[in-house]
């Protein structure tokens, strides 16, 4: 008899693990609880800009081994694009200059010892400070373990850091942040190529997950939303999703928890997690990129971090966004627009825009708040967690996310064997 693998929650974990567990031979009923798959990671048509836009610019690079792997497996590896070889160009809006960090394409990262590809104006001792992130406890302050300060720091680490910890870097985990290093900076160009989803985060990442199980005869089930477990004998025997929609489980089957911190612990009392949060702040115009655009460009010295160059628009992120969320749309949009014509190099009104806050859009990667994180075993034995909030040892990222959705199906798999 085929086993079912009930996955509640449809975002990039919940999905992960069932492609997985799919492939191993279960049965796989998936139960998202809104009207859309994608969870945080998700595209939708805005009626202010006439364009698909994704509700995050979220940035994959090539190291991210997991997160390939899943869209290779739902077919979709070649929709994430980006140039041959690791190549950031960078400007600081305040002093109009440009600079590109090239990383090159190997597997070591010899490009530390060429002044012409590293960052202007630092020598090879300032990454040598670096040092210390890369064996660093997650119970460290990434302040207390690396100078905060410098040119190094300004242009590269910081930018860096924030976007991975969605946090001030000094108050962020210095061993979260030093596994980002070991698998990015570390790691040579290889491992850095960024990768963009240029149709979109539910073209490439979501949809064709939905696809994949629904055509191999599995159920996704929007609006289905879980109410409570029922147990016997220390494992969940039933799910209840309201009134007299209870789904009764068979002895070998199993459920994957992939929710959102507030909605697991609301249905696993006692559960530790993360209890603080950080906005990202997203900006989407209607503008057609200028010729030669970098897919994403770095920006140093202003309100935006990161803009992304699309098909028929421009892309901003804001990490660590608190500061924005009650600020008044209209003048928060046109701060960001002068922003991007200064670092974008193009010029006029205010187009088509949109905004898109995400108040709690990842946990706070904090030591404290890290070590609230829980691990993908509960006490109930056919019961498993995923999420980029649980301890990956990574912080809040795609990647965190699919590897914690394979790691709970391979734990489902090795339940079976033993």
């Amino acid at each position: 008899m085929q086993n079912t693998a009930h996955i509640i929650g449809a975002g990039i974990s919940g999905l992960s693990a069932g492609v997985r567990l799919a492939n191993a031979g279960y049965k796989v009923a998936v139960h998202e609880a809104t009207h859309q798959a994608g969870g945080r990671c998700r595209s939708y048509f805005d009626g202010a800009t006439n364009l698909t836009i994704d509700n995050g610019n979220h940035l994959l690079l090539s190291g991210n081994s997991h997160a390939r792997a899943y869209a290779r497996a739902i077919g979709t590896e070649a929709g994430l694009v980006g140039p041959e070889t690791a190549q950031f160009p960078f400007v600081d809006i305040k002093t109009g200059q440009r600079w590109q960090l090239d990383l090159g394409g190997g597997r070591l990262p010899t490009w530390v010892f060429d002044e012409g590809r590293r960052v202007p104006d630092t020598g090879l001792t300032d990454y040598l400070k670096l040092a210390p992130l890369i064996w660093a406890s997650e119970q460290t302050l990434v302040g207390k373990s690396i100078p905060c300060e410098g040119t190094l720091y300004h242009r590269l680490v910081q930018p860096l850091l924030l976007a991975a910890l969605n946090v001030d870097p000094p108050e962020g985990s210095a061993g979260l942040a030093g596994a980002i290093v070991r698998e990015t900076l570390l790691a040579g160009g290889q491992a850095c190529r960024p990768l963009i989803a240029r149709d979109g985060l539910s073209a490439v990442l979501i949809e064709p997950a939905v696809k994949f199980l629904t055509e191999r005869g599995h159920t996704v089930q929007l609006g289905h939303e879980l109410r409570g477990f029922v147990t016997t004998d220390g494992k969940v025997s039933a799910l209840n999703f309201g009134g007299e929609d209870v789904v009764q489980l068979a002895a070998g089957d199993v459920v994957v928890m992939a929710v959102p911190p507030r909605a697991a612990t609301s249905l696993l009392p006692g559960l530790t997690a993360p209890t603080e949060f950080r906005a990202i702040v997203n900006a989407h115009f209607r503008f057609e990129p200028p010729p030669g655009s970098a897919p994403i460009l770095g920006v140093i010295g202003g309100v935006v971090e990161w803009l992304f160059a699309f098909p028929n628009r421009l892309s901003v992120t804001i990490s660590n966004g608190d500061r924005l969320v009650d600020m008044p749309r209209e003048e928060l949009a046109q701060t960001i627009w002068n922003d991007v014509c200064a670092a974008g190099g193009v010029s006029g009104e205010l187009p088509p825009w949109q905004i898109v806050r995400e108040r709690r859009a990842t946990f706070a990667a904090t030591p404290a708040q890290n070590a609230l994180r829980p691990g993908p075993v509960t006490p109930l034995k056919n019961l498993f967690l995923a999420g980029d909030w649980t301890a990956t040892g990574l912080p809040a990222t795609i990647e965190g996310s699919v590897r914690s959705g394979d790691r709970a199906a391979d734990l489902v798999l090795a339940a079976k064997k033993s």
